[in-house]
């Protein structure tokens, strides 16, 4: 964005509350060479979000049943949850010395 252009407060911070609002501001200013690389970047977004989330969603279903050991391993993880017998991402790193 351009120094002194009407959204930025002194410090050059945007003056709107709203991300949205903002968003329209900067497509109303944007130079006309510029309107369609940001259309098609924007649908570009709409359509396809997150990779790794999409990747996730379309991931095909697991082909085999799970085995004994890994439904033990659901089951103890899922007891976990239930009473609280959790370890913090911090806790995890230091006992992994990570």
């Amino acid at each position: 964005m351009v120094a002194g252009s009407p959204d930025r407060a002194r410090g050059g911070r945007p003056t709107e509350a709203n991300p949205g609002e903002r968003l329209h501001r900067l497509v109303d200013n944007l130079p006309t060479g510029e309107i369609e690389a940001a259309e098609r970047y924007i649908e570009y977004l709409c359509e396809h979000g997150d990779p790794f989330v999409e990747t996730l969603m379309n991931a095909p279903e697991m082909a085999e049943p799970l085995s004994n050991e890994e439904r033990e391993a659901l089951d103890e993880g899922r007891r976990a949850l239930e009473t609280g017998d959790l370890v913090s991402d911090q806790e995890l790193r230091a006992e992994l010395g990570i």
